[in-house]
């Protein structure tokens, strides 16, 4: 697809070094305001006005005229901690270093489109009215997130047609997404000498025969408007002792359940406990219900015919479901290779970020 006014090389460039000037602005859930203190300067310096919603949020280009289909863009400025990968670097046509994947090379990508003039108002290049949300603390269980109280004090965000997350996707639209619940599963026995270990009764015992018994449930296969989700559970952390001579009394577990698109929230709470109580107690302590794919959406076919490939299934939580709650049909689709989010490794490749600005070019000029 063609890109107006640039070479697909020095777009590249560009867009590498937005997305390497991001990573090395530390920005870890919680800790954002440099990042958008950044936001706002560049935006404002560049034509593309911005203003700061609060509770790391900035919006910029969100009108909708009458008669215009109206598109947000959105993106999270933070990131989970760093893992010996911050700063970034560029090597071998990639930016490595901290969120390159999730989802500052996303961000870089609004940010160009943005200064682009892709946005709203009579001089805009679009055809569609295009707005820009970014915001922080997406890392953290959605009940501490910044998305949503935006959505609930800005009430011109909830006129738009479609919402699109650019979270990593690898350029492919991703719709829909998983229900996201975490709880501790708590394993009790009797603590005792080990040398004497028939006097006690090991927690670590019961724990591997719950987890063995929670992993033996195959996953569940659904499918909602053509595309299959998949339903899983898993012990993602355990831990169990006091002292390297002493039997343990208790053993603990995170269990994380991502569940159906179409599943309630308190439906998936009543799955799990069906599933891991007969072996211990279970403290629920978040849980996010997922969001089903729009079902009939013209901007939505226009943006996977941009992409040139069909559109999937969304295998994780994404904002997407914070969208859907306030009435605002979302999808995924952002430059990053969701394989690569949360490494040690975390990149992007350039030729991504480029694909990534042309689908959104092609998308909004059409």
């Amino acid at each position: 697809m063609a890109l107006t006014g640039v070479s697909s090389i020095d777009l590249g460039d560009r867009l590498a070094e937005r997305t390497l000037e991001l990573i090395d602005i530390a920005s870890q859930s919680g800790a954002e305001r440099d990042i958008v203190g950044h936001l706002l300067e560049v935006l404002g310096e560049g034509g593309a006005p911005a203003h700061d919603a609060g509770d790391t949020c900035v919006v910029a280009g969100a009108k909708k005229r009458a008669g215009h289909p109206f598109v947000l863009l959105a993106g999270h400025l933070d990131t989970v901690p760093a893992q010996e990968n911050w700063p970034g670097r560029r090597i071998d046509g990639h930016v490595q270093g901290l969120g390159a994947s999730d989802m500052k090379g996303g961000v870089a990508v609004m940010i160009e489109l943005a200064l682009a003039g892709f946005g709203s108002g009579e001089d805009s290049r679009c055809e569609q009215d295009v707005g820009y949300l970014f915001f922080g603390r997406e890392e953290l269980p959605s009940a501490d997130g910044a998305l949503t109280p935006l959505l609930a004090r800005e009430s011109g965000l909830r006129e738009a047609d479609l919402a699109v997350v650019l979270e990593p996707t690898a350029n492919v639209a991703q719709a829909g997404c998983l229900g996201n619940l975490d709880a501790t599963w708590t394993f009790h026995g009797r603590a005792g000498h080990s040398a004497r270990p028939w006097l006690a009764e090991n927690a670590i015992d019961r724990a591997v025969a719950g987890v063995r018994a929670l992993h033996a449930v195959a996953p569940v296969r659904t499918t909602i408007e053509g595309l299959e989700f998949v339903q899983v559970a898993s012990v993602t952390m355990l831990r169990a002792g006091v002292a390297r001579n002493v039997i343990p009394g208790t053993a603990v577990a995170n269990v994380n359940f991502r569940y159906a698109p179409d599943t309630s929230a308190a439906e998936a709470e009543r799955a799990i406990r069906g599933l891991c109580e007969p072996y211990g107690e279970l403290e629920i302590l978040s849980n996010s219900h997922g969001a089903c794919p729009p079902e009939d959406n013209a901007l939505l076919h226009a943006l996977v015919v941009a992409t040139e490939a069909p559109a999937q299934a969304k295998q994780a939580w994404t904002p997407v479901a914070e969208f859907a709650a306030a009435g605002i049909e979302a999808i995924n689709l952002g430059p990053g290779d969701p394989a690569l989010a949360h490494r040690a490794d975390e990149r992007v490749a350039a030729a991504a970020l480029v694909r990534s600005y042309g689908i959104f070019e092609s998308f909004l000029c059409a």
